[in-house]
């Protein structure tokens, strides 16, 4: 069975009259284990397609299912009750809270799923390179260091499914690699990993490419 997959999804988006078809007829199944690119130019439907497998938008037709259990037509408590559980979200922005430190901010959606003690996020700020950096602000982060920081609390939970948007843009060829091996690192694991990107480097280190344009899957 598919750990994650999106079944004939249609999104339509409405400016005044105007309609716009983002996603028409996408099918994709994900693996536990299995590492997927999804490339395609920008405006091709990528991140629709990521948010309405998230669950965090929802599809005008088609469905998503999570382990079997359709999840896209649920109430917003319920679907945010799947993501906590099991879904990890990495988006292009607004990964950490700004208030909250480092540690606070990978602690957080643990906590709420109730997956992983303090010494298991203290293993994964290590992995990322950023333990001694734990009691910093958001504010107080480089570039490469807000990715890895943003990775660490997709992870934090220890989702099955992991969903990211982009994870390696405007970051230096050190923090892509140290984020594409920990990509690696957490498929081996077993968890099903879904990355949108326009990385050549990253799309390499797939198990598997997916094409989309102009809201389909050409290969």
């Amino acid at each position: 069975m598919a750990r994650l997959e999106a079944r004939d999804l249609y999104r339509f988006y409405h400016s005044g009259e105007e309609e716009t078809a983002a996603l028409k007829g996408v099918d994709l199944s994900l693996s536990a284990g299995e590492f997927v690119a999804l490339v395609g130019p920008s405006g091709s439907g990528k991140s629709t397609l990521l948010a309405c497998l998230a669950g965090l938008d929802i599809p005008d037709g088609g469905s998503v299912l999570l382990d079997g259990t359709a999840i896209s037509r649920r109430s917003e408590a319920e679907r945010a009750g799947f993501r906590a559980r099991y879904v990890g979200m990495l988006m292009q922005s607004g990964n950490l809270i700004e208030h909250l430190t480092v540690a606070d901010n990978v602690a957080l959606p643990a906590y709420l799923a109730g997956r992983r003690g303090a010494s298991g996020r203290r293993e994964l700020l290590d992995r990322l390179g950023l333990a001694l950096r734990a009691p910093a602000l958001p504010s107080e982060l480089s570039g490469g260091e807000t990715a890895r920081a943003g990775l660490a609390v997709a992870l934090s939970a220890a989702p099955v499914v992991l969903i990211c948007d982009e994870p390696t843009a405007e970051v230096d060829t050190e923090t892509e690699r140290a984020v594409v091996d920990l990509l690696q690192e957490e498929a081996a694991r077993g968890t099903a990993v879904l990355v949108a990107t326009h990385s050549d480097v990253l799309a390499s280190r797939a198990h598997r490419i997916v094409r989309l344009d102009d809201g389909r899957v050409v290969g």
